[in-house]
């Protein structure tokens, strides 16, 4: 019994010490070899893998990317029209959503609307931007304000890139906090 162990352990031993010398020359089978040694194409190059023959694709019709909210409203006045009188507000009026909306509204909006939303901002005040309304003077509704945050509207610029659509609901309930406290 300990010659059966004594002579395994050597064939054990003597396959690792061997394994440890084969010609590194000859290289290892390889299942996919695609894998291995892919092509990569540059961003705006031919590809031969496409039909219309280019690298860069368009993303398929009707899809929606990641993270996006589609909004249904166009950027048109009929578009504004339509979303202030039927877009709602999804998101439920509590603390957490105010807080952040006031937090939005602080970092993007202040500049020009002023703390309470009178129109009356640092760049209104530098004359740096004129007509900047009031929101009391204002017939709004929360889908008209969120149209205006994602489209922009007369001197006001889009902020949908720097919002996300969560973000712009809450910057909107906010909004209409401030126009409420104006008009008591």
């Amino acid at each position: 019994m300990k010659n059966i162990l004594k002579i395994t352990i050597a064939l054990v031993f003597i396959m690792t010490l061997s394994s440890c010398w084969t010609d590194k020359s000859k290289p290892n089978y390889q299942y996919m070899p695609d894998m291995y040694h892919s092509v990569g194409y540059e961003t705006y190059s031919t590809n031969p893998n496409y039909a219309n023959g280019m690298t860069t694709q368009l993303p398929a019709e009707g899809t929606i990317a990641r993270g996006k909210v589609p909004y249904d409203y166009p950027n048109s006045n009929e578009g504004y029209e339509d979303a202030k009188l039927n877009s709602k507000n999804p998101l439920e009026v509590n603390e957490a959503n105010l807080a952040n909306g006031k937090k939005m509204y602080d970092i993007y909006c202040i500049s020009c609307h002023g703390k309470a939303g009178a129109g009356d901002g640092v760049l209104v005040q530098r004359d740096k931007f004129l007509g900047v309304p009031n929101y009391k003077d204002r017939a709004i509704t929360e889908g008209s304000i969120y149209h205006v945050i994602m489209h922009g509207r007369n001197l006001m610029g889009s902020h949908s890139s720097q919002l996300t659509a969560k973000e712009r609901w809450q910057t909107t309930m906010y909004v209409e906090q401030l126009r409420t406290e104006l008009l008591k």
